[in-house]
């Protein structure tokens, strides 16, 4: 069994993995995906050994609260978010105020124009120590709640550094500080100058550094979550439900299948159903992508949240709840951005060992400052502080869920529905894309391409009025074809089937037959030699000819097909221009697959395959080491789907196959395809850029604050260094939300220019930030 549940009190990426751990070892639980950037869990469980309650527990007892996620309630998770930015707003401003006055401090000790000096300097000491006491031990808590959580599962996270470097610089200021108010014999430690050795403002703004990149964090991190926010927010309250002949508005949690409900031009379709009276066109587009609106009448089904434009329609309720298209597109979403790609597990190794690496690498800068290379105690503590600051692995640990969160999102949002991180990660790898023919290539819906009149203008009439009595599918397409062209159906008597070969049926007092060369032979009726070629040419094409004739002559041919969507073609064009191959499968003969893939630019066919035929077909593709994607309806198709290293499965945005392959492209419209391979590959891209800025900012940063270069005069102070570590981590965030401006088939121009900036953003940062904190040590 599975539970999703809503986490807070996490601080960083560790806290994830905290949760994680404490979860493996409780009895029941088989495993759990704890995702940091959305703060949620998945957990699954065995509900014989362990319920949803002790789970919770588990949570509550390493540190953090859980509570089960109420997808009912749609203001929830904004309410949620609001919170937290208020509070880590409200702890940076109270920080901010506290430390402002310990930053005066510090300048009065190189701008010693600045007013109010002699009259401060005898009170700094017992003035920073008042300042920085609550903003260690009162906003930095949760520092110090986490470290302790850590230190009870025999882990280290960010909360831990941050702890340790804070408490040892404000633990020596007020060792110091006790020290000088002894030796002078003063209560309060007062001095004709300042205290030496103090460095209450370096804990302080440490603490509200970090806070304040938690606080930009959470703003950042709400921004990557607004295409469920958009989602949920589609739905309408209430619902105009008819009982017993009278209308009533009722919330629609209390609409219930069966209910008749009534929607008024403009207003939206609160649930799922099926009209039953009315016709309207209806705008689909903010559920499958879809920006022309689709025409509705008695029988067709309405989806929850689209808009009804100009008729009224009465519909039954089909679906309500969990159940509807739009419950199940935002759990598809919501599920997508909680889940793992396989690149982050190579950011979880990197953090299980990157911060006992730091203690060790900070441990060993102390020891070579102070007791090798002979530095003051005060220099080897600072180098210390500023190593362990800047090596919290907050941006490594947002590197790839934000993105994730981010792209499959924004793929929502164009009818793209990504399944999650493996799938996303994997059609980056796609070098062979194989489509299904009928309903994917094709409308999957024969229809009348040629008519050919030869001996009687009325040939349309006459084979609608008589396959209108036919059960044939080919004889639909003929029939449809007379209410398009508005033609007059007439009476049929002495309708009759002839297997294998037609129909046949009477018309006044002529009788008339539909059917095939077999049938033409049994009336010994022959084609010309024109009509012959026609026909050949016709079938060539992957047409069905049917040849219209009466007892004594033939007097014309209709030819039905199962038409190319126009979009395939360009959608085929641009995956070959991508570099995939692309191949067709399909159940029809040679002649008419290679018809229908003619018309689609595609070179390389499968034909005359049965269903369990295309997974072999699949396999020996992948045989010859291509990484193969399948594109299917998602029912028939569905074993081919699952054996795909990708199944793209087609939906038409109300029967969408959910649990088929791993992406769904609710549009059918191929060109989306294209566009889902384009999303992966811009969301990879951008996962791997976070991850190198997040590795490469540790690997500058953690020299630097080390003072290796202090020969040439390049050090870093602790505050500063705790500055760099919050704007890394915003930058990552920020870098993964460039990919909002996503749009299938075209250039992200912003996405592309992110990489550039954040280059010349880290090296001028950690350049100024040098330079300043050299300036200030001298």
């Amino acid at each position: 069994m599975k539970t999703d549940l809503t986490i807070s009190g996490m601080h960083c990426a560790s806290c994830a993995k905290l949760i994680e751990k404490a979860l493996s070892k409780t009895e029941g639980i088989n495993n759990s995906n704890v995702n940091f950037a959305n703060e949620k869990a998945r957990v699954e469980f065995d509900e014989a050994k362990i319920t949803t309650k002790k789970i919770i527990e588990a949570v509550k007892k390493a540190g953090y609260g859980a509570e089960i996620v109420d997808t009912s309630d749609t203001e929830h998770e904004s309410h949620k978010r609001a919170r937290e930015i208020a509070h880590y707003f409200k702890l940076f401003a109270w920080s901010a105020v506290l430390s402002a006055p310990m930053l005066y401090f510090m300048m009065l000790d190189y701008f010693g124009w600045l007013p109010g000096g002699a009259v401060l300097l005898p009170y700094v000491g017992i003035v920073s120590f008042i300042l920085a006491t609550p903003v260690q031990f009162i906003v930095g808590r949760g520092f110090y709640k986490g470290t302790w959580s850590s230190i009870r599962m025999k882990m280290f996270g960010m909360d831990s550094l941050i702890a340790i470097g804070t408490t040892t610089a404000y633990i020596y200021s007020v060792v110091n500080f006790l020290v000088y108010a002894i030796s002078k014999e003063s209560v309060l430690g007062l001095a004709g100058a300042k205290i030496p050795e103090l460095y209450f403002e370096t804990a302080a703004f440490l603490i509200t550094f970090v806070t304040m990149g938690k606080w930009l964090e959470a703003r950042t991190k709400g921004k990557t979550s607004e295409a469920i926010k958009k989602l949920m927010g589609l739905q309408p309250k209430i619902a105009h439900v008819i009982r017993d002949g009278k209308t009533f508005d009722i919330p629609i949690n209390e609409v219930i299948p069966g209910d008749m409900v009534l929607v008024k031009p403009g207003e939206k379709i609160p649930v799922d159903g099926k009209v039953a009276r009315g016709h309207s066109s209806v705008d689909e587009s903010m559920i499958s992508g879809e920006s022309l609106p689709v025409e509705k009448q008695v029988g067709d089904s309405v989806v929850g949240a689209t808009i009804n434009k100009l008729g009224s329609l009465e519909f039954t309720v089909t679906k309500v709840g969990n159940e509807t298209v739009l419950a199940q597109i935002i759990r598809l979403v919501e599920e997508a951005q909680g889940s793992r790609a396989r690149i982050q597990d190579f950011a979880d190794r990197v953090s299980q060992y990157f911060v006992p690496t730091v203690l060790v690498a900070a441990a060993l800068a102390f020891i070579i400052w102070y007791f090798v290379l002979g530095s003051t105690l005060t220099f080897a503590l600072m180098t210390f502080t500023a190593v362990i600051v800047i090596a919290c692995p907050c941006a490594l640990g947002l590197a790839t869920p934000t993105a994730l969160m981010v792209g499959t999102g924004k793929g929502a949002e164009y009818g793209i529905l990504v399944k999650g991180g493996e799938p996303l990660e994997m059609a980056c790898k796609i070098n062979a894309m194989v489509f299904d023919k009928t309903g994917t290539l094709t409308n999957g819906k024969p229809v009348v391409t040629d008519i050919l009149k030869i001996n009687n203008d009325n040939i349309l009439q006459i084979a609608g009025s008589i396959e209108n009595l036919s059960e044939h599918p080919l004889a639909e397409a003929i029939v449809n074809k007379t209410k398009e062209d508005k033609v007059e159906l007439i009476a049929v008597s002495e309708f009759t089937a002839i297997p294998g070969q037609g129909i046949a049926g009477r018309i006044g007092e002529k009788k008339y037959f539909i059917g095939n060369r077999a049938l033409l032979k049994m009336q010994n009726l022959k084609l010309s030699l024109t009509d012959e070629t026609t026909v050949i040419n016709l079938e060539r094409e992957g047409k069905t000819v049917m040849i219209v004739s009466d007892e004594n002559k033939i007097l014309g041919l209709v030819a039905v097909a199962d038409t190319l969507k126009t979009t395939s073609r360009e959608a085929v064009l641009q995956l070959e221009k991508m570099g995939i191959e692309v191949y067709m499968i399909t159940g029809d003969n040679e002649r008419t697959a290679t018809a229908i893939a003619a018309q689609a630019g595609i070179r390389n066919i499968i034909a005359g395959v049965l269903p369990e035929g295309k997974v072999e077909e699949i396999k020996k593709l992948q045989e010859k080491k291509m990484f193969v994607g399948m594109v299917g309806d998602g029912i028939n198709d569905a074993p081919a789907l699952a054996q795909a290293d990708l199944g793209i499965a087609m939906g038409a945005g109300t029967d969408v196959a959910m649990e088929t392959g791993g992406v769904v492209v609710m549009k059918n419209d191929l060109r989306d395809v294209v566009g889902a391979i384009g999303l992966s590959k811009q969301t990879m891209n951008k996962i791997k850029q976070n991850l190198f800025f997040a590795l490469f900012y540790n690997v500058v940063g953690i020299p630097i604050a080390a003072r290796v270069f202090a020969g040439i005069g390049l050090v870093l102070k602790p505050e500063l260094a705790g500055l760099a570590m919050a704007l890394s981590s915003v930058s990552v965030v920020t870098n993964s939300l460039t990919l909002r401006w996503f749009k299938p088939g075209k250039r992200n121009w912003v996405s592309l220019a992110a990489p550039v900036i954040m280059t010349l953003f880290f090296s001028a940062l950690f350049w100024e930030f040098a330079r300043f904190s050299t300036g200030i040590m001298k």
